[in-house]
């Protein structure tokens, strides 16, 4: 730790806890406390200061993590499942992760999984654009005019999607590459152009790849990835 200590959103974000900006909201909640003292945003932690997020006692995790995860359909993303199976429940991995961009509990696929808030919130943030690849199974033939459609982009949700590269795979499938993530986007354009989603898998998001993973399995990215990931983020920003 900075030898004159480091703000405490930076702190949180550091220890896995949750993104700055998430971490300033649980400050101005109150919910952030530095040696029993409620923290502000401006406090600072410094090597020994116990710090604690709603009474639980958090500390900083000096190894960085990114897990590439093939999330098999059934699962959901979110901290409690509410009768259903969550991601972290399957998991069953040491120490705190969230989720880089859900999926919806009937898609599988590619789902990225870290502890540093930092990265997971500038993979997130939809201003930036950054790619992410589906295979698409359909429930009747795929057509020209839904393909172009698809790409040319379709109501739904109080706005019309961004153009976006279509092209199709078989009679009834697809792949299609969005940058942006509005909630059940492909099922909602799909529904939309009058087609029902019988099965959805992300196969990319950037350039990390689901590659040969079996459902259930997760991989630690590679230093390669992890390079060319980074460089991805910083030139978006």
């Amino acid at each position: 730790m900075e030898s004159k200590g480091i703000r405490i959103n930076k702190f949180l974000s550091e220890a896995g806890v949750c993104s700055r900006r998430k971490a300033d909201e649980y400050i101005e909640a109150g919910w952030v406390c530095v040696n029993d003292v409620i923290a502000e945003k401006g406090t600072k932690v410094t090597t020994g200061d116990r710090v604690t997020v709603k009474g639980t006692e958090v500390s900083v995790q000096e190894q960085k993590v990114v897990l590439a995860f093939y999330k098999p359909r059934g699962l959901v993303c979110s901290a409690q499942g509410q009768g259903a199976t969550t991601v972290f429940d399957y998991l069953q991995y040491p120490g705190n992760l969230y989720y880089v961009g859900r999926l919806d509990k009937d898609s599988e696929g590619l789902l990225l999984l870290t502890n540093d808030g930092d990265l997971a919130n500038a993979i997130s943030k939809a201003r930036y654009g950054h790619e992410k690849e589906y295979e698409v199974v359909v429930n009747r033939p795929v057509n020209e005019g839904f393909i172009r459609k698809m790409s040319q982009g379709v109501p739904i949700l109080d706005t019309v999607t961004k153009e976006c590269q279509v092209w199709q795979t078989g009679q009834k499938q697809f792949s299609i590459i969005l940058t942006q993530g509005l909630n059940r986007q492909i099922r909602r354009m799909c529904e939309y152009c009058g087609y029902r989603v019988k099965r959805l898998k992300r196969v990319r998001v950037m350039n990390i790849e689901l590659g040969d993973l079996e459902p259930g399995a997760y991989r630690e990215l590679n230093s390669q990835e992890l390079t060319e990931l980074q460089r991805r983020i910083h030139e978006r920003e």
